[in-house]
């Protein structure tokens, strides 16, 4: 059970910190402004933000449970992963650390949103802004990618949880989305100045956060591959 409450906060704090990453935190911009053109009837924006909020969760729930679930279900890839995940998880973090902090750059193709995207899911009604959740969730970045295939499918994967640790992660995405929807709904011009805030401290909480993955990185590496057991 202690081993599943840790996962699951880790989990939860990975949700938050993708939320807040630069991408994510960039379609969310877009769609706040997106839900809040209703801004004269604050329920519709609170509903349509709760709406897109949905899709992003749903997205990331459903691949990590399809993922987790179907590395576990393989018998030899579970035995594998059981077998060597701890010294898999070392050089792992190690590179998503330097990702976090920028010592690793790649360009990842995203599907992207731009305003024809926005006019066809406006003639939508509320499942427009269902559909915008969706597809800006699968509009991965290197730092979100990095984050949900590099260190959230793992941790699943290390406690055998295909719907737990995936739920709690998905949930945590939506989260601070969700706050700022309803700030949406009581003013959306207030919401923007608190999106370029959050992205200002993201990048010291993201710096270092990859310092610590480094670190335990490291830690994992020394102990796992190369038998330092005082490490």
């Amino acid at each position: 059970m202690s081993t599943l409450l840790i996962a699951s906060f880790t989990a939860f704090w990975l949700g938050i910190l993708t939320s807040i990453s630069p991408c994510p935190l960039a379609t969310n911009i877009a769609a706040v402004s997106y839900v809040g053109r209703h801004i004269t009837r604050p329920y519709k924006v609170f509903l349509s933000g709760f709406l897109y909020t949905s899709g992003r969760m749903i997205v990331y729930m459903g691949l990590g449970i399809i993922l987790v679930k179907s590395l576990l279900a393989t018998p030899t890839v579970s035995f594998f992963l059981q077998t060597y995940m701890n010294k898999i998880l070392g050089p792992l973090l190690i590179i998503v650390g330097m990702i976090l902090v920028e010592l690793i750059r790649f360009d990842l193709p995203g599907f992207g949103a731009g305003k024809r995207l926005e006019r066809w899911v406006d003639t939508l009604g509320y499942g427009g802004a269902f559909l915008l959740g969706i597809v800006f969730a699968l509009s991965f970045c290197p730092v979100s990618a990095a984050l949900f295939f590099g260190s959230l499918v793992p941790l699943a994967v290390s406690s055998q949880s295909d719907l737990v640790v995936p739920a709690v992660y998905g949930v945590a995405t939506g989260l601070p989305v969700m706050a700022f929807a309803f700030l949406a709904a009581v003013g959306v011009r207030q919401v923007t100045p608190i999106f370029n805030g959050v992205k200002k401290y993201e990048r010291w909480v993201r710096f270092l956060i990859g310092i610590v993955f480094i670190l335990v990185g490291i830690y994992y590496s020394l102990i796992y591959i190369f038998g330092i057991a005082g490490a």
